[in-house]
């Protein structure tokens, strides 16, 4: 690959099990040639899916992104619980006493809808600048706020024994883990997660992920031309085109008031600005000023 070329865009990998975030970032600094590479949601080594790699300019984008909607696929397993919520864990605790699968279907399932959870030891989430899992390893356990997270829809089917599978769709944010710890410790009988899966993460499907294994078999261009753009993150955003004129008057770093433009978005919306062809170059956002409300370009992405 020429090295002068800066390989720019998002790549949807299925990342396999026993494989941790990082070692995937790893492999397409390397398969990409950059080291700007980053993920928009870590997944445990033991889960396996969609996995979001963002890479050259598009790793800008990180911060920026809108709470994405995500959809796993889980198996809840009753009857233990361990350290760090899932069967890769310590043992603290077992429980030959299971509730019958109706009691474990109706319990679970009540599970939807705006509730509050608190982060899990284990996990990446950092509290004065520490990862919690870090502390964990060293035998420290912190308080942790409970966050407010959101469940649009969970089922819940017994598979067999102790075993139960749930298929969840919840807000960014969400530990699974935790879900089923909590869905056990109701229970009675205690609970982890056997096993997890990603479906999609936003509008990125499991069905259009990449393993790894092909990516390592493909050559530079064909691995370029699994690159979606970067656009893809902010599908959910509004879209405003600029005719020329403000389109140079944005990239200035002006604001360019809804009024001029024919625009009425909302204060504090977020929109994909293009020009006047439709190329995506910023992420925006409608403010407040003097003179009434314009869209300021709050990062732009070709340059």
């Amino acid at each position: 690959m020429d090295n002068t070329f800066e390989p720019c865009g998002v790549l949807i990998v299925n990342k396999p099990a026993g494989k941790t975030s990082h070692d995937i970032v790893g492999m397409v600094r390397r398969l990409y040639h950059t080291r700007k590479v980053g993920h928009t949601g870590t997944l445990d080594p033991m889960a396996t899916g969609v996995l979001v790699v963002l890479i050259g300019r598009a790793a800008k984008a990180a911060e920026y992104l809108s709470v994405h909607q995500k959809t796993y696929q889980a198996v809840l397993r009753l009857g233990l619980t361990t350290d760090t919520e899932d069967i890769t864990g310590q043992i603290l605790t077992t429980s030959n006493i299971l509730p019958t699968p109706e009691l474990v279907v109706q319990t679970a399932e009540s599970f939807q809808g705006e509730i509050l959870q608190t982060p899990p030891m284990y996990s990446a989430l950092k509290v004065k600048g520490q990862k919690l899992v870090d502390l964990a390893r060293k035998g420290i356990e912190i308080e942790r706020a409970a966050r407010p997270i959101t469940v649009y829809s969970l089922s819940c089917r017994h598979v067999e024994a102790a075993d139960y599978k749930l298929c969840v769709s919840c807000s960014a944010g969400t530990y699974i883990r935790t879900l089923c710890a909590d869905i056990g410790k109701a229970l009675g009988c205690g609970g982890v997660m056997a096993k997890l899966n990603r479906l999609s993460v936003g509008d990125f499907p499991l069905e259009n992920a990449i393993f790894p294994e092909a990516l390592e078999t493909m050559s530079d261009e064909e691995r370029s031309g699994k690159l979606l753009p970067i656009e893809s993150l902010f599908g959910d955003l509004p879209t405003v085109k600029l005719p020329a004129f403000y389109e140079k008057l944005c990239r200035n770093g002006c604001e360019i008031y809804q009024g001029k433009i024919g625009q009425n978005q909302k204060t504090g919306t977020r929109v994909r600005i293009c020009d006047a062809s439709g190329h995506f170059f910023a992420l925006g956002e409608v403010r407040e000023y003097e003179a009434g409300t314009a869209i300021k370009a709050i990062k732009h992405f070709d340059i």
